[in-house]
């Protein structure tokens, strides 16, 4: 309490003192006790209502005990089942529960994981994929402030994500692997890993590299084969031996038809192997009979023109050179589709060429445009002149009904640089994303695309699109969102079919492990987005003549279907709206191959690793009673007693009215009783 107030507080007490005398004992005629307790009474009155004016501020500190907090992680994944362990775990994670000691000291949080992290309402063992790292990721952005011991319960065999042998760094946490499986060392053969683009080309070999490794002592000799249907394609002898223990074979196959092929590669089993599903992997090439031709075209360094040219590639069917314009215009026709980066005085003969060979393009303007030429040199729009630079960032137009457009979370992206000023259009257009200026969106386009003459066109109104990039990765941990997006952009400038009310996006194939969904948009006859229709998918097993039908979940602006609880084989499906005679029919082929089932044993030696860098320890299941004994006699985890300290305020006491009430009400019945009032 500061000194000022303690002050003001000794003069309420001196002045309610002198009232209360002045008024019971100078002149009064009331004498002797009654004097006296009137006096008190009158005092507490208004020594109480001047304390509330001064209202001083008390501290008031708060003592309480609190436990650590125990993670539980579960593996959820299919290779706990394939291994024998799944009841293991689940009686473990019972007798966690049931445990009065380990319950009275910590506060228990369970979560299963594949893919995803989930909490632990139930165990399937059923998820297709481990992503460990994530794992971390996740608790971290939670635990990362308090004691939290955590228990990993898994085999330590991941298939999905970054090595989760760096998770400590982010984690700071104590993990305790408790080991599912044994060290029991099988021989055994299988491929480690396929590469394969995912086209290929028609009338050129595309190649193929296997990656086949061996678990063993004794020497063995086995054979590569490669199949499509029954036909085998290739055939090549491999040896290995104790210190020879891993083959890498290059190949390339013949791409002779049009459409999905699948294939079929397979080390041939040795004699008494006990996993014979790791040594067969599907995959599937889908060949195209022609690539489209992209150039970036700029007579400037930019760091968005590579970025550009990393996402348009990263879909094989693509290719992107950047050009300046006297480049471009000595191979003019060996492009579909031209992106013109920030057009200077250099870019007249650019777009005559342009208009001559009626290609689509993508125009982006930013801080080095000229657009004093750029109103000329084309009439569907125009740029007001104010040679001011402005950060525009973008916001999703939710209504576009060009193409799929995924929300990446567009209003948390950094801004586009370019010239302030209104854009206006003599054309119909439409807008993907709006301008949004501190904070405010604007009904101006950022991103536009329009359709005149049978000719497309975008137009995009700012520079900086590589920051984009980099954003995507930091929130996904891959450029995959970002790419698509650019590349759907591409894709629909790169053909002059029209456009329809019913989208759907797919593709043509899927692993057996991946997540099979499929996209659709569906507009109303003036193509705003309609968010109240029904659709639904009939699948066809073409190879069991079974049919299926699911319908689509609105998932923001689209209609989602989840089919990756499907078997493998190929597939044909329609899509239909209800109530509407608008459907879509396609293909798509699904692989058979189960990364959780290509594993013979526990990963010990990274678990052990994991444990000894986080400060913790390593158990087998078979030892859950030192897990539970150790956690609780281990001093880092004890509970601590702590307190919170409160500032109140005297005028929230309550009781301090109380008595004011009560003093006034005994002053007056005491005046009333003795005939005083």
């Amino acid at each position: 309490m500061q000194t000022e107030t303690i002050t003001y507080i000794i003069i309420s007490g001196i002045i309610a003192l002198l009232l209360a005398l002045f008024q019971y004992a100078y002149k009064s005629k009331i004498k002797g006790l009654r004097s006296w307790l009137l006096s008190a009474l009158r005092f507490v009155t208004l020594f109480s209502i001047f304390m509330l004016l001064i209202n001083p501020k008390f501290d008031k500190i708060t003592y309480f005990n609190e436990k650590p907090n125990l993670v539980v992680a579960i593996d959820n994944s299919e290779s706990i089942d394939y291994l024998n362990q799944s009841q293991n775990s689940t009686d473990f994670i019972n007798a966690l529960k049931a445990n009065e000691a380990l319950n009275s000291n910590f506060n228990l949080e369970f979560y299963s994981f594949g893919k995803e992290i989930h909490q632990a309402d139930s165990l399937l063992f059923d998820e297709k994929q481990s992503n460990m790292a994530l794992v971390f990721k996740r608790l971290a952005e939670v635990y990362n402030n308090s004691i939290a011991p955590t228990l990993l319960i898994s085999d330590g065999n991941q298939t999905y994500g970054n090595d989760y042998a760096y998770a400590t760094k982010r984690y700071k946490q104590p993990v305790f692997p408790i080991i599912l499986g044994d060290t029991t060392t099988y021989t055994d053969v299988k491929i480690q890993q396929l590469n394969v683009n995912r086209y290929a080309y028609l009338k050129n070999k595309f190649p193929v590299e296997v990656i086949a490794t061996y678990n063993g002592n004794s020497p063995v000799n086995t054979q590569l084969r490669i199949t499509s249907g029954t036909t085998t394609v290739f055939s090549q002898p491999i040896s290995f031996s104790k210190s020879e223990t891993s083959r890498i074979v290059n190949l390339t196959l013949p791409a002779n038809s049009v459409g999905v092929t699948s294939y079929r590669a397979q080390v041939v089993p040795l004699d008494n192997e006990k996993n014979t599903i790791n040594n067969v992997k599907n995959f599937a090439v889908e060949v195209i009979d022609q690539k489209t031709n992209v150039a970036i075209v700029s007579d400037i360094l930019h760091p968005d023109l590579g970025a550009l040219k990393k996402s348009i590639e990263s879909n094989e069917q693509r290719k992107a050179e950047i050009l300046s314009t006297t480049e471009f215009l000595s191979a003019s026709g060996d492009f579909q589709l031209v992106i013109v980066y920030q057009p200077t005085n250099n870019f007249r003969a650019l777009f005559k060429e342009i208009d001559r060979l009626k290609l689509n393009k993508i125009v982006i303007a930013g801080t080095k445009t000229n657009w004093s030429l750029l109103n000329q040199l084309q009439s569907n729009y125009k740029q007001q002149l104010t040679n001011q630079i402005e950060e525009y960032q973008p916001s999703l137009n939710q209504n576009y009904a060009t193409f799929i457009v995924d929300n990446l979370n567009f209003s948390e992206f950094p801004p586009l640089t370019a010239e302030f000023g209104e854009t206006t259009f003599s054309v119909p257009f439409e807008t993907i994303l709006y301008k949004t200026i501190n904070g405010t969106e604007i009904d101006e386009p950022l991103f536009a695309t329009f359709e005149i003459n049978d000719r497309r066109e975008a137009l995009i109104l700012g520079e900086g699109i590589w920051r984009w990039r980099a954003q995507a990765f930091l929130n996904e941990d891959s450029f995959n969102t970002f790419d698509n997006f650019i590349g759907k952009l591409v894709q629909y400038l790169s053909t002059n079919k029209r456009r329809t009310r019913l989208n759907v996006n797919y593709e043509s194939f899927y692993n057996g492990n991946d997540n099979v969904k499929i996209a659709a948009q569906f507009f109303n006859k003036n193509y705003e987005f309609e968010d109240n229709a029904n659709l639904n998918i009939t699948l066809k097993n073409k190879d069991t003549d079974e049919t299926q039908s699911f319908p689509f979940v609105l998932k923001n602006t689209n209609y989602e279907v989840d089919l990756s609880g499907l078997d493998a084989g190929n597939y044909s499906f329609t899509v239909k709206v209800n109530n509407e005679n608008i459907s879509k029919s396609g293909e798509l082929k699904i692989l058979d191959y189960n990364v959780e089932q290509q594993f013979l044993n526990a990963n010990v030696s990274k678990l052990q690793s994991l444990a000894e860098t986080s400060n913790g320890t390593s158990y087998f299941i078979d030892n859950t009673n030192a897990v539970i004994n150790n956690l609780l006699n281990d001093s880092r985890f004890a509970t601590i007693q702590k307190s919170t300290k409160k500032v109140v305020p005297l005028i929230d006491w309550k009781y301090l009215l109380a008595l004011i009430i009560l003093s006034l009400s005994a002053e007056w019945f005491i005046r009333k009783y003795n005939g005083l009032i």
